[in-house]
């Protein structure tokens, strides 16, 4: 959806349907995706392997294998398309000379920082937690500032809502469990402005 705000005209791949996918989807395996024709590719490979809070659980649980690292696989197909490319992922992924996002940079409630890799040289925005005022109890408190929304899990023992979730990612189509993995739209609507000058520029440079 940021990328669409942006002004980009939006396919999606993935190898499990997403039946609340808002824009073009084909369900299929991304690495074998034909990319010739497209100005620029967004790729999320999955992130289960490095969060701090799965790498040690999945070891202990012999399961790390069941969620691969896709990351070189994935920067390698990219190179090899030679076009502008942005490889999102979260805190302690193997990216090259990332930039990192919060949602308070976008003055959200949500704190998710992630992780931008990308060919082309892009601007990052600092975190300004500042604006969570620690002056409310944590559990129940579903509107205002005074905390922040924690979109992961399941949510049970919170107080927050689904829509509390929605309203802290800006994200109103999603269940619980896709917002879970998801990234605020801000993210890559901000990103993907960047882009969008830098193709205009570079289109500009080889006439």
């Amino acid at each position: 959806m940021g990328l669409h705000r942006a002004g980009f005209t939006v396919d999606g791949w993935d190898i499990r349907p997403q039946p609340r996918y808002p824009f073009e989807f084909h369900q299929a395996d991304a690495l074998e995706a034909d990319l010739d024709g497209f100005d620029f590719v967004w790729a999320s490979p999955p992130c289960q392997s490095y969060t701090r809070m799965n790498r040690g659980l999945l070891e202990s649980q012999g399961r790390k294998k069941d969620h691969p690292d896709l990351i070189a696989a994935t920067r390698a197909k990219l190179q090899a398309w030679g076009g502008p490319y942005i490889i999102e992922n979260v805190e302690g992924a193997p990216l090259i000379n990332p930039v990192r996002l919060c949602g308070s940079s976008f003055g959200l409630d949500v704190q998710r920082h992630r992780l931008f890799e990308s060919n082309i040289f892009l601007l990052e925005l600092p975190c300004t937690h500042g604006i969570w005022v620690k002056d409310k109890p944590p559990q129940y408190r579903l509107t205002g500032k005074s905390r922040i929304v924690g979109c992961y899990g399941n949510g049970r023992g919170a107080g927050d809502t689904v829509g509390s979730w929605r309203k802290a990612m800006g994200i109103d189509w999603m269940t619980r469990k896709e917002l879970a993995q998801a990234i605020p739209p801000a993210y890559s609507e901000y990103l993907g402005r960047q882009i969008v000058t830098w193709i205009k520029n570079h289109q500009t440079a080889l006439r």
